[in-house]
């Protein structure tokens, strides 16, 4: 699934090409693929509206359209894309945006989990989601008492997107080595220092993947090198970059999950 800094790479990717840009028509190739509202209606409201913004918030692309706001969450297998002068529709494609201009936007999304919203305001649909990590106001401080008002493993924490948003396996995992977390200690025994290092690792692998242009681990999402960067994620028997132990590999709520046993020492679970 594409996280924060894929979901940041894409939006980057797209403004140049769709901002200012008006939508013509859309093509709606797999009705499940709308949230909301019935398609019937969708087809009629984002006829005629521009592009005036395009954002993230957590794993969310945001649109934000001359009336609406366009929703897309790509799920495990979703991508957009900005197709030039005449596109022939593709299997795995379930919704082209037709724009002026001869463009399209267009959602191909082969394992169909992936959502789109059209809506007025989006509050409702963000509702639960938890701070942005990289906004000013995620701080230590912050982090260090919200760790200390919940009770449960770090990682699955960590994952919670009511907790943090944006964060996905892999930069929970990098995150973690960097701040030299074992990723089941319970979040309530983090200290303060501790917390202090997974707030900066946190913010730093998030960076480095918006440098790097996210992650490139499968056949889903495309274009970046940070795969080249991993410090434990997907490493398993490996040398740790750090003190040289073998990098170890565990299920952790159905997540596979890398970490160092010598760096990342567990005291109490």
């Amino acid at each position: 699934m594409p996280e924060l800094p894929e979901v940041e790479t894409i939006i980057r990717g797209l403004r140049p090409a769709l901002l200012g840009k008006s939508i013509l028509s859309a093509d709606l190739r797999w009705k499940r693929t709308l949230a909301a509202p019935t398609p019937a209606k969708f087809i009629q409201r984002i006829q005629g509206q521009q592009i005036q913004e395009i954002v993230r918030r957590a794993k969310f692309l945001q649109f934000k359209l001359s009336t609406y706001q366009l929703i897309v969450h790509l799920r495990m297998s979703g991508d957009l894309f900005v197709a030039q002068g005449l596109y022939p529709p593709a299997i795995h494609d379930r919704l082209i945006l037709n724009l002026k201009d001869g463009m399209s936007l267009v959602f191909s999304d082969p394992r169909k989990f992936g959502r789109v919203w059209l809506v007025d305001d989006p509050a409702q649909l963000f509702q639960n989601l938890g701070p942005e990590p990289l906004a000013s106001d995620f701080s230590a401080d912050w982090l260090y008492a919200a760790l200390q008002a919940r009770h449960r493993q770090l990682k699955p924490l960590l994952l919670d997107q009511s907790f943090i948003a944006g964060l996905g396996n892999i930069y929970t995992d990098e995150a973690l080595h960097l701040a030299r977390l074992h990723p089941l200690i319970r979040s309530d025994l983090v200290t303060v220092e501790e917390a202090g290092r997974l707030c900066m690792g946190i913010r730093h692998v998030l960076e480095e993947g918006i440098r790097r242009n996210g992650a490139s681990i499968d056949w889903v999402y495309r274009g970046g090198d940070f795969q080249n960067h991993f410090r434990v994620y997907g490493r398993q028997g490996e040398d740790c970059p750090i003190c040289g132990t073998k990098i170890e590999r565990i299920v952790v709520g159905q997540r596979g999950t890398h970490f160092c046993p010598c760096c990342q020492v567990i005291t109490d679970a």
